[in-house]
């Protein structure tokens, strides 16, 4: 029965289109109906299209048939096995991108290798023909046929039968930023082809999925730094698109300026002074643009970032000073719908002091189900409140979510946040009230659990020497006192700010009953 209810609490926040979609595209798979390339399309003539140069992608192709995804390496000896299964699904994701067309350096002739093995292999390729990849590889192909100035019949041809594929097999089962990729795939091939019917199913993905996925304070929905920056710099590629070519009245330029500036001053408010981001929900880093280069590109764009959005919808919150620079999310798991990328990590944050990390998110290493991807997901993994080792949210499988927590803001000032949750609540213990407030050069932090015991979780950086002592946590520039404990424990667990990377710290948990007050003095 409890499997059930968590099932019943996953699906029922699902939109009545995805379950539709997931029924269809399930009978279509068994009939075999639009799962390979199309045979009698005609591919029209490509434009010679105008892009001003881009970002570079990670460096993921190491020549000689290597390649290295994730911190995960191999030499395909014998050939590329584009359906490669054993470092996981989303290593052979990365495979199917075509992501390093686009590293600095490589070479035309590389490149061109590389489509070849990969149109030759086309019948047997299972992964790199679903939708999300599709999306990918086509804009990558595009912007390397456009950089290189390559015009090929044989590479347009299965460009073309890739979008006509891709357009029956849009992914409105998942929605989110599955979706979005499969309009911005769409649009790129428009241009290039000249095509309106890409155009105007582009178009309307792109509208509606746009105004939906980003929020008025400019953040992705999703609520992950990491795929905020991927989608930034997809948006950014579109606009790029759109400014520098005549084609369909530049129709779309003024909603992708709205969008990306106000994205961008998102971004301005999650990133560090170190110009890293926070590793909130699914998020790493060497997957997105850093932060610099995506405000570099912006630039080059002209475009500007919105100087009056603060941080709101999307639930987080920053206090700063010159010492320290607090990140806090104390809002709800989103979206409701597509809750994929999010961990139950309501009311946790991270801590800067002196323009490094302090306390850490434990980070992301893999999307594969497994302990580890549980544990990572899991509130105790997270900067906040554990009741009976429970989560905050139901987490379960590699994405999925069942009861999530709901939370409430009590009060919302410059130096002072205070907002409860009930996601323990609706498993039969109490609300979690937790109350930060900032005075000069100290934070402090009020956790209420009426009438239950918790935990309070503190995940100190690796390369902090902390010290435990009676009442207090000591490091090298900072105190954190607590008042009204049970007991303080150093546990062992790990930071992950790279996939396939897992580096051990000390998870400093303070037992406490009803109310726990932690001071934390910055010299």
């Amino acid at each position: 029965m409890s499997k059930i209810a968590l099932l019943f609490n996953t699906i029922r926040y699902l939109k009545v289109k995805q379950i539709y979609f997931r029924l269809k595209y399930f009978i279509k798979r068994k009939l075999h109906i639009d799962t390979h390339l199309p045979t009698k399309d005609t591919c029209p003539d490509s434009e010679n299209i105008v892009l001003q140069p881009s970002l570079h992608n990670n460096p993921s192709f190491l020549g000689n048939k290597t390649f290295r995804f994730l911190n995960l390496e191999k030499n395909f000896v014998n050939g590329i096995d584009w359906n490669y299964p054993n470092y996981g699904k989303l290593w052979t994701y990365n495979l199917n991108y075509f992501e390093y067309l686009n590293q600095e350096g490589i070479s035309i002739q590389d490149g061109l290798s590389l489509i070849d093995d990969f149109i030759q292999n086309i019948p047997n390729n299972v992964v790199g023909l679903e939708p999300y990849p599709t999306s990918l590889r086509c804009i990558n192909w595009i912007r390397f046929f456009v950089s290189k100035k390559i015009k090929k019949t044989e590479y347009d041809k299965t460009l073309w039968k890739q979008l006509k594929l891709l357009s029956k097999n849009i992914e409105y089962h998942l929605l989110g930023n599955h979706l979005l990729e499969n309009g911005f795939a769409l649009l790129f091939g428009a241009y290039y082809f000249n095509d309106s019917q890409f155009y105007r199913q582009a178009k309307k993905i792109v509208e509606k999925e746009l105004e939906e996925q980003i929020l008025p304070d400019g953040a992705h929905f999703e609520l992950s730094p990491m795929y905020h920056s991927i989608m930034l710099y997809r948006l950014l590629d579109c606009y790029n698109l759109v400014l520098h070519n005549p084609l369909f009245n530049k129709e779309l330029l003024p909603l992708f300026k709205e969008k990306a500036e106000n994205m961008l001053s998102w971004l301005i408010h999650m990133t560090y002074k170190n110009e890293s981001f926070p590793l909130l929900n699914d998020a790493a880093y060497k997957i997105s643009p850093t932060p610099a280069e995506l405000f570099n590109y912006a630039a080059s764009l002209k475009l500007v970032p919105k100087k009056d959005l603060k941080l709101n919808e999307s639930g987080y919150r920053k206090f700063a000073s010159t010492d320290f620079e607090l990140i806090m999310d104390c809002g709800d798991i989103g979206p409701s719908f597509q809750p994929g990328h999010a961990h139950a990590d309501t009311f946790s944050f991270e801590l800067h002091i002196h323009n490094r990390p302090v306390i850490v998110d434990t980070g992301t290493s893999t999307y594969e189900i497994s302990d580890t991807r549980f544990y990572e997901r899991s509130t105790g993994a997270h900067n906040t409140v554990t009741i009976d080792n429970l989560n905050s949210s139901q987490v379960w499988a590699g994405h999925r979510v069942g009861k999530r927590a709901k939370a409430k803001l009590i009060k919302n000032d410059a130096n002072e946040v205070m907002a409860s949750h009930d996601g323990f609540l609706k498993q039969g213990k109490t609300l979690h009230t937790r109350h930060i407030k900032i005075e000069e050069n100290e934070i402090w932090i009020k956790d209420d659990i009426q009438g239950m015991k918790g935990v309070a979780h503190f995940h100190f950086s690796p390369k902090e020497e902390i010290e435990i002592k009676n009442d207090s946590v000591i490091g090298g520039d900072f105190i954190f006192h607590f008042s009204s404990f049970i007991a303080i424990k150093a546990e062992k667990s790990h930071y992950s700010p790279e996939f396939n990377k897992r580096i051990k710290n000390t998870d400093v948990q303070i037992h406490f009953e009803n109310i726990l007050e932690t001071r934390i003095i910055i010299r």
